[in-house]
């Protein structure tokens, strides 16, 4: 998979230093991955999953939420949101990433 947008979330790894070997893990696992689908992606991450066409990964033992926009066919993964799980709540509620 092509993960596009990821030093943008550089700066979050930043903020959130506790995070950044955690986004480097998920990403060395990503670009490797030939998904076809979510079961797929299940198999490695069993927390995954779609929310109004997007995957949301749980990482950090649900620390952190990464929201993603996958195409299968093209083999991409475009990185929308990195958050914290407080940040994730509250915009959840809100209707803003969904």
């Amino acid at each position: 998979m092509h993960v596009i947008r990821y030093k943008q979330f550089r700066d979050f790894g930043k903020k959130h230093s506790d995070n950044c070997g955690v986004l480097d893990d998920w990403l060395k696992v990503a670009s490797r991955a030939n998904w076809s689908n979510l079961s797929g992606i299940q198999s490695v991450f069993p927390q995954a999953e779609v929310i109004n066409h997007f995957t949301v990964f749980s990482l950090k033992g649900k620390q952190y939420r990464l929201i993603v926009s996958i195409n299968y066919e093209g083999q991409l993964i475009y990185l929308k949101h990195l958050l914290t799980h407080a940040e994730y709540k509250e915009q959840q509620q809100n209707g803003s990433y969904f």
